[in-house]
């Protein structure tokens, strides 16, 4: 396995983690319309900021028409890695990046929360 690629994958799932508890706070605490998560970029480092609706998140993560699985992440632009991921959709304030076919895909399929 490719390390690179796999670490990759693990920094972009726990901000994906992060972001899904955010959501379910908002949603328990019926917080307006409107997010401040976390890019889910592969940088560990990484502390950029993405406001999303409520909705959109949540289209993201289930709606088939952004072609949503296990593999798509919500990044700020410029955050994206073209060796492991490509841009699916460009939004304002983001991108909606997907794993292609390599180590961080599989790593992004098997820590997926849903």
């Amino acid at each position: 396995m490719d390390e690179r690629a796999r670490r990759i994958g693990l920094n972009e799932a726990v901000f994906r983690e992060i972001n899904e508890r955010i959501e379910e706070l908002a949603a328990g605490f019926k917080v307006g319309e409107g997010l401040d998560l976390i890019c889910e970029c592969g940088d560990a480092s990484c502390v950029s900021r993405i406001k999303m609706g409520n909705k959109e998140y949540e289209a993201l993560r289930s709606d088939a028409t952004i072609r949503s699985d296990a593999t798509t992440f919500a990044v700020v632009s410029g955050h994206e890695i073209p060796d492991v991921e490509e841009i699916v959709e460009r939004h304002k304030t983001y991108d909606v990046v997907r794993k292609t076919g390599s180590d961080a895909q599989k790593v992004a399929e098997t820590t997926d929360p849903r």
